[in-house]
């Protein structure tokens, strides 16, 4: 069902637009090539155990937590447009 100029199936578009973005966001994220053996932030050995449990790992758990949480605090992409929306 359309609502004033928007063509059937918009808003289903914008949803699937938004995971589409969220996925290749995610992905650009995944590390690759060979792990380290020492992170590129601190300088902390990175355990034998997290090398090979993820591939191409180059930062530490606790330089890796800090920038996961400043990616959180950022929010993402607000398609909508709606008072609501922005307001939140």
């Amino acid at each position: 069902m359309a609502t004033g100029w928007a063509r059937d199936g918009a808003v289903q578009d914008q949803i699937d637009a938004s995971i589409a973005d969220a996925v290749e966001r995610a992905r650009s994220h995944l590390p690759v090539g060979e792990s380290l053996t020492h992170c590129e932030e601190c300088g902390n050995d990175i355990p034998e155990a997290r090398r090979q449990a993820i591939a191409g790992v180059r930062l530490c758990v606790s330089c890796q937590q800090e920038i996961d949480e400043h990616r959180a605090s950022q929010g993402g992409i607000n398609r909508r447009g709606s008072k609501d929306s922005q307001l939140r």
